[in-house]
């Protein structure tokens, strides 16, 4: 898979998890709104590759979960993104891009606890998990991990803060 496409893919995990609320519905109605923040690559062949990303999220009706657009930018060039994640009898399921059958990935399961979300992520051969941690209403932070011989290796780390808009304030004379 091409670094963008891949990059791209690990930036839709990121708004659709996290951790540190009582019910994970709550989480996905926390993390509404626009996000943007760095990520590094810190294994493997790309390792050391920075990039920038920019989400904007809302839930998905009637269902519980999370639909995501944005982008992220390596270098001077900038791919869109999309996904949709949502539970459904109790599990998670969804896909980035167009999903593990095209340039993209598929969420196959996960689970949440008192402190974490973690969500199975897989395309072909690769399988891992994503977790996001909301360490405050306004930073989200995210670490991909991929199997490898057996163990999670962590390759992605990424740093969300929340985008608020500016407030003008003034007088009519």
């Amino acid at each position: 898979m091409r670094i963008s496409g891949f990059l791209l893919v690990v930036c839709y995990f990121i708004l659709s998890v996290a951790s540190a609320y009582a019910s994970d519905e709550k989480f996905f109605k926390l993390i509404r709104g626009s996000w943007s923040g760095p990520g590094e690559i810190v294994a493997g062949k790309y390792k050391g590759t920075k990039f920038v990303c920019t989400f904007g999220g809302d839930s998905v009706k009637p269902k519980s979960g999370m639909e995501v657009d944005g982008s992220c930018r390596v270098g001077v060039f900038n791919q869109p993104m999309n996904a949709e994640i949502t539970k459904t009898a109790g599990a998670y399921i969804g896909k980035f891009l167009d999903g593990a059958k095209g340039d993209g990935m598929d969420v196959t399961g996960g689970r949440y606890t008192d402190s974490r979300l973690v969500v199975d992520i897989k395309r072909k051969d690769l399988d891992g998990i994503m977790v996001a941690n909301l360490t405050n209403p306004n930073r989200l932070n995210v670490t991909i991990s991929v199997k490898h011989q057996g163990k999670l290796i962590p390759v992605i780390g990424m740093s969300l803060n929340r985008k608020s808009d500016a407030i003008v304030t003034g007088s009519v004379n």
